[in-house]
């Protein structure tokens, strides 16, 4: 694995100590944003055949960089001004067709948007199928100064992560960030400004050990393999890899070859595995999922354990990514990514082991162009170490989000937030301010 690879790896992160049975201190802060007035649309996005819901399906308002992304159960909110009366939403899934959906036709809540599955013709494939999968991808690769912005963007994402011990949330995070993407042909890093967040952690539910995600942000951020091909794909760990054509879908009404990479077979290093959507016609990557290749539990603990306790062994059973790009005015530009990594730790002297898993995601809510190519000061940039549970304030207030597009949280989600709200209310009417 190159050094490059390494060091990025490392920016994902589990710092585990021994601590006492805690909780974490809530900070409260009056909302001081500018309220502005906005109607909120909530539904879920299904497979009009099956009835399954379609996760991380897009929805934009036509005319505009406004969008939202499903929920892992197909759920959505979408918030939007209330001087858009006329407008459009336009709602993209891979391998289904695109719908366009007049913004009259929404109510408020219980929006049931059903999708078709988009069907690709055989004789459509054969004809245009090239004959080698890596310089596919390669081309695509370099034709990112054609395909992507080349001009720098601020954009505005809602960034959400959660550490569970096995299936019960035992810390929630999440906070409103503005990015000041770079042109996708310059060298320069993505800098992150932290606009506001809140978080909560139950420490006494973690076998008194602290988990925290080190880097926030920049975990789904650097996911984003068109800016930072150098992570995955540099031009030494390409040549260690095996692509292949699997079936093609469509998206956006366009023809997608799905390309599958995994490490060659002798490669010691443990690299990744997964698929590539790639437009055929104009050699674009629309989505990238892939995971990596745990070959040696031990070494893949040192790229993600910084600190444990010296009777227990940590190490990854699963690391895995997804990032998707959306378009506009033939353009595309990062929208979506996610990282989940699961953990495993076993005690001295203890008969089970312990489980954990942490997952963090973040969405492009808008955008617009950076035409000064304005970037934050230094002591307002969010470092790559970050660890935003440290960073974030409590969950008293219920309209927190106020205007801003968010991921509609899961029940799961939704249900530890409730629990938070009233323990804060509970905590406030003895005068104390804890949080779970």
């Amino acid at each position: 694995m190159s050094n490059k690879s390494l060091s990025a790896m490392l920016l994902v992160a589990m710092l585990i100590g021994v601590i006492g049975t805690q909780k974490a201190n809530a900070f409260f802060q009056e909302n001081s944003q500018k309220q502005t007035t906005f109607t909120q649309y909530k539904g879920e996005v299904i497979d009009v055949a099956n009835k399954k819901p379609l996760v991380f399906a897009t929805l934009t308002i036509s005319d505009t960089n406004i969008s939202t992304i499903t929920n892992t159960e197909g759920q959505f909110a979408l918030k939007v001004p209330a001087d858009i009366i006329e407008g459009k939403v336009i709602v993209s899934f891979l391998g289904y067709k695109t719908r366009t959906i007049s913004l009259a036709q929404f109510t408020e809540k219980s929006n049931k948007i059903l999708m078709e599955v988009s069907v690709t013709a055989l004789t459509e494939v054969n004809l245009s199928v090239p004959k080698n999968a890596k310089i596919l991808v390669q081309q695509t690769l370099q034709k990112k100064g054609e395909n992507y912005f080349d001009d720098p963007t601020l954009m505005t994402a809602f960034y959400r992560e959660t550490i569970k011990k096995r299936k019960k949330n035992v810390s929630l995070s999440e906070a409103v960030v503005n990015i000041y993407k770079t042109s996708y042909t310059s060298d320069r890093k993505d800098a992150v400004e932290l606009y506001k967040a809140r978080k909560s952690t139950d420490y006494s539910r973690l076998d008194t050990v602290a988990l925290k995600l080190q880097g926030g942000p920049f975990n789904a951020l650097f996911v984003d393999l068109i800016k930072y091909p150098e992570y995955i794909f540099d031009e030494e760990s390409i040549d260690d890899y095996k692509f292949n054509f699997e079936r093609s879908t469509r998206v956006n009404n366009k023809l997608i070859y799905i390309i599958g990479f995994k490490q060659l077979a002798g490669i010691t290093d443990q690299l990744y595995q997964g698929k590539l959507y790639i437009d055929a016609e104009n050699k674009i990557l629309t989505s990238a999922i892939y995971s990596l290749n745990i070959t040696d539990k031990e070494a893949a603990s040192k790229l993600f354990v910084r600190r444990k306790p010296k009777n227990a062994t940590v190490w990854p059973t699963e690391v895995a990514y997804r990032v998707d790009y959306r378009e506009k005015n033939g353009r595309w530009y990062y929208g979506y990514s996610n990282v989940l990594l699961e953990f495993k730790v076993n005690w001295d002297k203890k008969l089970f082991n312990s489980v954990y898993s942490m997952a963090c995601e973040m969405a492009i809510t808008d955008w617009k162009k950076n035409t000064n190519s304005k970037l934050p000061k230094y002591k307002d940039r969010m470092k790559a170490s970050i660890i935003l549970n440290d960073e974030a304030l409590g969950f008293a207030d219920p309209d927190f989000w106020g205007e801003y597009n968010i991921i509609e949280p899961e029940k799961s989600i939704e249900s530890a937030i409730k629990k938070i709200k009233r323990q804060l209310r509970r905590a406030k009417s003895n005068g104390g301010t804890s949080t779970p």
